[in-house]
């Protein structure tokens, strides 16, 4: 019974560390920034500043709908970051900059990153009914359940292989929003506070796909018993 609970466990400290960011973005986009600068304009800035000028900053709909698409070369801010001006939206826009900046650079988690995703779309299409279809097949042959236990293994890769990617783009952002005078002392901890949220959401992601792959594995497992 104990991965049960843990996978439970998982799913209840998901919702906490979500509704955390959501909250801590709240707050710390209700509070100006003294440079006066926008997502926008913090973004182009240090695009430039790294020498990317084949990279647009483009509006998205939605709330921490954040993110750079190395497709199309574009960093997508959502509405609450594009035009706003707080430590909030400072460190997301220099976050998102900052996977662009791995781009170009050739990071090498990022390239890693990037080379799954063929794979993973696949695997994500089709991996739940496989699991699903060799937990019912599982007394007569393991071979489904082992099949969807291995694409669930990809992604669970794909969670873990994440997280240096997102630290990486963090540190690339605070160290630029603070070396270039875009942000305050004061603002900076905020942004940080508010970054640091941002990645326990991909932190908890990670475990929790290790621990559902270890439920997965268990069921498997139990099988020779």
């Amino acid at each position: 019974m104990g991965i049960y609970v843990i996978v439970i466990l998982f799913m209840g400290l998901s919702m906490w560390v979500s509704w955390r960011l959501k909250s801590k973005f709240k707050k710390y986009s209700e509070i100006p920034l003294q440079s006066g600068y926008t997502g926008r304009e913090i973004a182009e800035m240090m695009l430039a500043d790294n020498g990317i000028h084949d990279v647009k900053v483009i509006s998205v709909a939605g709330r921490l709908t954040d993110h750079y698409n190395p497709a199309d070369k574009t960093v997508n801010l959502s509405e609450y970051v594009y035009e706003a001006r707080s430590a909030a939206a400072a460190a997301v826009a220099a976050h998102e900059c900052g996977h662009a900046v791995q781009h170009a650079r050739a990071y090498s988690f990022l390239k890693f990153r990037s080379a799954m995703v063929p794979a993973l779309s696949i695997a994500s299409r089709y991996m739940q009914w496989i699991i699903l279809i060799g937990i019912f097949m599982l007394q007569t042959t393991p071979v489904p359940l082992a099949i969807g236990v291995a694409l669930f293994g990809l992604t669970t890769i794909f969670s873990f292989v994440t997280l240096p990617v997102e630290f990486d783009a963090s540190k690339r952002a605070l160290a630029w929003i603070s070396s270039n005078n875009i942000v305050t002392q004061q603002e900076l901890a905020m942004s940080k506070d508010a970054l640091k949220w941002a990645a326990m959401t991909y932190v908890v992601a990670a475990l929790g796909s290790l621990a559902t792959l270890l439920y997965y594995v268990s069921l498997l497992m139990g099988r020779r018993d």
